[in-house]
């Protein structure tokens, strides 16, 4: 396994823990190759993602993924976004880090952590379909959301403060 941190700064000789709603001390993020797709976007940029789990029922897999092994949706409204972005792709050396959410693909580290290298990704897009994963452009994810969250599909939803507010919906 290889853990990375991806970031829009280019410049980062060294990680220093920074405090997290999500822990209870300050730590350095990590995201290991397994789930790096994920993050294969815009810092601000909502999405929903989702894959088959071990309990995923038939008809959900049906439903949302077809022949697709995972998806990432995002609004259309970040789509020109995605497709100018550009992330820088820091190697993270395994030693220092402790799983935080093996679903979710999440390290973290309580040290300072020093990269071993990093690499520019200007191909967003391009990037998440060497990773194997379906990238879906959809006009809100609000619909998508709600319904993925009651599947039995295995999720991940993030910055959806920052997605389009809801409007009359019609069901997925």
């Amino acid at each position: 396994m290889k853990l990375f941190h991806l970031s829009d700064d280019p410049g980062i000789a060294r990680f220093e823990p920074r405090p997290s709603a999500y822990t209870a001390e300050p730590v350095v993020w990590a995201i290991s190759d397994q789930r790096i797709a994920n993050y294969l976007l815009p810092r601000d940029c909502p999405w929903v993602c989702f894959r088959a789990g071990a309990e995923s029922l038939g008809a959900d897999v049906e439903r949302f993924l077809g022949d697709e092994t995972v998806v990432i949706a995002i609004e259309a409204d970040w789509a020109e976004r995605l497709r100018a972005g550009k992330l820088h792709r820091y190697a993270m050396p395994n030693d220092g880090f402790v799983l935080q959410d093996d679903s979710a693909g999440y390290w973290v580290s309580y040290g300072a952590i020093e990269p071993m290298g990093v690499d520019v990704l200007d191909d967003l897009p391009g990037a998440i379909a060497a990773e194997g994963v379906t990238l879906k452009v959809l006009p809100s994810l609000w619909e998508l959301h709600d319904a993925v969250k009651e599947s039995s599909l295995v999720f991940s939803m993030i910055r959806m403060r920052n997605a389009l507010p809801r409007r009359g919906m019609t069901g997925w």
